[in-house]
């Protein structure tokens, strides 16, 4: 999306959905970043690219020495549960045409 004048944000619209059990990937890519980001970027003051690098590499060397496997809790029930409410109020929110 290229510049848009101020308030041009206000025409914007767009429909939340919920990514599917094969993306759950992804939810730990983001969560992998989110902490990189609050444990190490956060707490640091990096005087050069090359300090930020090198305090990502070193976090990721210390992560990696003692890794923990993902373990998926939520239960099927739930997701469902929450998947067909989030329908039912998307399809109450579809303006007419």
């Amino acid at each position: 999306m290229g510049f848009l004048p101020f308030g041009a944000c206000r025409l914007l619209s767009w429909v939340s959905t919920f990514p599917g059990q094969d993306h759950s990937w992804l939810n730990m890519v983001e969560r992998f970043f989110r902490d990189i980001t609050t444990k190490r970027i956060r707490r640091g003051a990096f005087p050069s690219i090359a300090a930020l690098v090198q305090a990502i590499e070193s976090y990721i060397a210390k992560h990696n020495l003692d890794p923990k496997p993902f373990i998926w809790t939520a239960k099927a029930g739930d997701i469902l549960a929450k998947v067909t409410l989030a329908r039912a109020e998307i399809a109450n929110n579809i303006p007419s045409a």
